[in-house]
């Protein structure tokens, strides 16, 4: 754990890849992105760690999928679960707020990529909204891929 004493798990449906989070998680951004919307069938939420705060406890099964030239998505390569995202360059791993266990204290942010939000669904809270990925002008949010 760092100096907050936070601890956070989390892991894949089958058990295979397990990580822990020894320090803070960040408010989780939700992605509306193309990309998201067909890994997850609909927009993603994504809290982050620092990278030095993110160890993987059981990780034979993680694989890594080259997404864009800007980042790399982690996912089981057993149950197919997507549990990371992180950049190409910058100092966090971005962690699938459904991966995480429970409770995960995690609390939504806003909504980045909305240019690409989906004709199947409507947005129904106060959430700061952001059309590209805007989402660090947010307080509390790590983010370096931006409009």
């Amino acid at each position: 754990m760092d100096e907050t004493g936070e601890r956070h798990q989390g892991g894949c449906q089958c058990g295979e890849t397990r990580y822990e989070v020894r320090g803070p998680l960040r408010p989780a951004l939700i992605c509306h992105c193309g990309m998201c919307q067909r890994i997850h069938s609909g927009p993603a939420y994504y809290s982050a760690a620092q990278n030095e705060n993110l160890h993987l406890v059981k990780s034979d099964a993680l694989g890594w999928y080259r997404s864009s030239p800007e980042a790399e998505r982690g996912f089981c390569r057993s149950c197919g679960a997507s549990l990371f995202w992180r950049p190409a360059r910058g100092g966090y791993t971005a962690v699938s707020c459904g991966s995480l266990d429970r409770p995960s204290g995690v609390k939504a942010a806003g909504h980045v990529y909305l240019v690409d939000q989906g004709d199947y669904y409507d947005l129904h809270d106060d959430l700061p909204r952001f059309q590209r990925g805007s989402g660090s002008k947010l307080p509390g949010v790590m983010t370096v891929i931006e409009e």
